[in-house]
């Protein structure tokens, strides 16, 4: 047999039931006056011009005064710091004349004992059965918390941007040192070397971190030049240590014997030895260059490094293989692979940093490798080593993203000859 709940009830809850109706008949029994009177906000009623007609007990003691010195003695404005009075001339007259009511505005009401309260102000008009504005109804709620707590969002949002712009300001200068030490790194300028050209280039892949790559030209007495092209395993402080005492290293190893496989051999000693506990090592191709009547020597050694480029004068490309040669530094005892050949007019050799064939191309991000760089060198006409660097500069440019390691070039070669004038016809 199903009953209903309400037929159920015990006396617990009878008792419950009548302890809410004498909470709501406490209620009741507050006068609209009192309610009024001491409501947790202030209410004032003017009338068009302004003139208050009432204000409420909470409002009156918020500002430190009494009704009779109020009440039709003194106008809303009065009430309102200087800017309050012209934002309300300007602003909030207008708009409670356009709308009939303004909701939420921000001002300053001014206490008898001259400090300020922040307040938030709603006023609506009030009409007559014709609608003729009769007086405006005006709300006042205390804002002094909600101040207090805006204040405090802004020195907080003031010290974030202090410390953004503090932060940038130190950015600016970490990569401005950075910069700067990873110029002294690098020759400044290559120099000249009678009859041949050079030209190089180097990218930063990140303001931020100081790259391992390396490169250098330097005579060895009046007919021959040392070059070296090399990359230390890393990025940072300890990888630019690395890199200056490879790139002394390389300059004095040359200069007491420059045969390109003593050279890296007298460095791999040198990065094995090193007692700081540091493992890093590196790739680095090392070769000297002679200038012959019509043509130049080069011999080379390469210590795990790609293989260099030679761009031929008759449009052609080709790899000059060092294969098995091993990284440098790792371990006691190291096998490099020498190379040689000769470069004639027109012809360039082009040493660069796997930064190149190593960048990210197309949708699959692919790597670009040896092959792409093969084709791309052997679809330029034979125009020098600036005219290389220039090319494959812009080259570099058209990775954008995909291009996030740093990158060195070094390109070397003999000016092409004029062609000869035709014979002036007689």
């Amino acid at each position: 047999m199903m009953c209903r709940t309400d037929q159920m009830s015990g006396p617990g809850e009878e008792r419950d039931a009548h302890a809410t109706d004498a909470v709501f008949t406490s209620l009741l029994e507050d006068s609209a006056e009192e309610l009024y009177e001491q409501a947790p906000c202030g209410y004032l009623s003017t009338l068009m011009d302004g003139t208050i007609a009432k204000i409420n007990a909470t409002l009156l003691d918020w500002l430190g005064l009494r009704g009779p010195q109020v009440v039709g003695r003194m106008r809303f404005t009065d009430l309102l710091t200087v800017g309050g009075k012209l934002y309300h001339e300007t602003h909030f007259a207008p708009l409670l004349q356009m709308k009939g009511e303004a909701s939420g505005i921000a001002f300053d009401i001014k206490t008898a004992a001259g400090e300020r309260i922040p307040v938030l102000v709603t006023s609506k008009v009030k009409l007559s059965q014709e609608g003729e504005p009769l007086l405006i109804r005006t709300t006042v709620f205390d804002a002094r918390d909600r101040r207090a707590y805006e204040a405090e969002l802004l020195r907080g949002r003031q010290a974030a941007e202090e410390a953004r712009r503090q932060a940038e300001a130190d950015r600016a200068r970490l990569q401005e040192a950075l910069a700067v030490l990873q110029q002294s790194l690098l020759p400044s300028a290559l120099p000249e070397v009678p009859g041949l050209e050079a030209g190089s280039y180097y990218h930063t892949a990140s303001p931020d971190l100081l790259g391992g790559d390396f490169y250098d030209l330097f005579p060895l007495d009046a007919k021959r030049w040392a070059f070296f092209l090399g990359d230390v395993c890393g990025k940072g402080p300890q990888a630019a240590a690395v890199t200056s005492l490879t790139r002394y290293t390389l300059r004095a190893a040359a200069l007491h014997d420059p045969d390109p496989v003593t050279v890296l051999s007298t460095l791999n000693r040198v990065l094995n030895e090193r007692s700081s506990g540091d493992t890093r090592y590196c790739t680095a191709v090392f070769g000297v260059l002679e200038r012959g009547d019509d043509l130049v020597g080069v011999q080379l050694a390469s210590g795990g490094h790609p293989s260099a480029l030679i761009q031929r004068a008759d449009g052609s490309a080709e790899y000059l293989p060092t294969p098995g040669g091993m990284l440098i530094g790792v371990l006691p005892r190291a096998q490099f692979t020498a190379a040689r050949t000769e470069l004639r007019p027109g012809d360039t050799l082009l040493l660069y940093t796997d930064g190149l064939t190593e960048a990210r191309t197309g949708p699959q991000r692919e790597l670009y490798g040896e092959e792409a760089l093969h084709a791309f060198t052997t679809a330029l006409p034979a125009a020098g080593p600036q005219a290389l660097i220039t090319a494959l500069t812009g080259l570099l440019a058209g990775f954008g993203e995909g291009l996030d390691d740093d990158t060195a070039l070094l390109a070397l070669g003999m000016p092409p000859t004029s062609a000869p004038a035709p014979d002036s016809e007689i």
